[in-house]
């Protein structure tokens, strides 16, 4: 997969940081290092990916808004010990929560309980790409190293 997205070059950066940041396991930071080492831009991969993982996210978010718990355990199989601290983490914080959405597994379920509770859309969006760009920022940063 990881090679077909290669081939696309920035839209299947943008592809593969969108899954990454949705419900669907992924890793776009592959498709970022494969993507640099071919000798893409840095920085538009930058661009594309926070982008990306970003709307990935925010599906996430409509999903919880959308949806309800239960059927978000079964489809998802997120477990409801995560979903419960992920939801008291919200209640707490809100918005700000945006900002943690780029760690693995945990992000898409803040995102979706970010949703779940209704958290005020435009300042989900504006954390949850903050969070997303300084994760992508890093391994950028990483990669221009080599």
């Amino acid at each position: 997969m990881i090679e077909i997205l290669q081939d696309f070059g920035y839209a299947g950066m943008f592809v593969a940081s969108f899954l990454a940041g949705s419900v669907f396991p992924f890793s776009s930071e592959a498709v970022m290092t494969a993507l640099s080492l071919a000798g893409l831009n840095i920085w538009a991969l930058l661009a594309y990916s926070t982008v990306g993982n970003t709307l990935g996210g925010m599906f996430n978010y409509g999903i919880g808004r959308l949806g309800n718990e239960d059927w978000m355990y079964r489809l998802f199989r997120f477990e409801e010990e995560r979903v419960t601290k992920a939801k008291k983490w919200v209640r707490s914080y809100g918005a700000w929560m945006g900002l943690l959405s780029w760690i693995p597994i945990i992000g898409s379920v803040i995102t979706v309980s970010m949703g779940l509770l209704r958290v005020n859309f435009s300042a989900a969006l504006l954390a949850t790409f903050l969070g997303k760009f300084l994760r992508y920022l890093v391994l950028t940063a990483f990669l221009s190293l080599f």
